[in-house]
């Protein structure tokens, strides 16, 4: 009986111990993708999309960096720091050095290339990011790209460029990364 009794106990406390648990897990949860965060945010990363739009007939590219990030490069490529937030000359000055270090070349099925004329559209600020925009007149029978993209390599050798390639529905992925600035994809 005494047994019992004891395991009654231990059962009441650990009862009694949940709530503690559960807020010591979910600090656990919040610290490790806070933590996720913050390493992520460190490895100098930047996304571009290239869209196939079927409606407006032109390829659309959009550019998004972390602003963080992009003031502190431009502050280091201008030799000045520039507030891309506040001022529409510093982000038309950055969105020029990202069109300088990004070319497109389309690819037909009979192995022809044409580099694409990409035109700028414009910048925005959205919450953390800044996007720079751009788009091209669709070409017919494009099976292929291959893209060169440099944006902040210069400033830091570890900068990665995912760049994404949607075309009718499929989304197709290149990485740059280390010394890599060109990359092809098949669509």
């Amino acid at each position: 009986m005494k047994m019992m009794s004891l395991k009654t106990k231990q059962s009441q406390l650990s009862l009694r111990d949940r709530p503690r648990a559960f807020a010591l897990g979910l600090l656990f949860v919040f610290l490790s993708l806070l933590s996720a965060y913050s390493a992520a945010h460190q490895q100098k990363m930047a996304v571009t999309r290239i869209l196939f739009n079927a409606n407006t007939g032109n390829i659309e590219i959009m550019h998004r960096f972390f602003i963080h990030d992009a003031e502190h490069a431009a502050g280091v490529v201008f030799g000045e720091s520039q507030n891309l937030m506040e001022s529409d000359a510093s982000r038309e000055l950055f969105s020029n050095y990202v069109m300088n270090r990004f070319a497109v070349t389309a690819e037909d099925s009979l192995g022809k290339s044409n580099e694409l004329s990409l035109n700028y559209v414009g910048a925005e600020i959205d919450g953390q990011f800044l996007w720079v925009y751009q788009e091209a007149e669709q070409l017919d029978d494009v099976k292929a790209l291959s893209v060169v993209n440099v944006a902040l390599r210069d400033v830091w050798p570890d900068q990665v460029n995912l760049v994404n390639v949607e075309k009718e529905g499929q989304i197709l992925s290149m990485s740059f990364s280390d010394s890599i600035e060109s990359l092809r994809v098949e669509l």
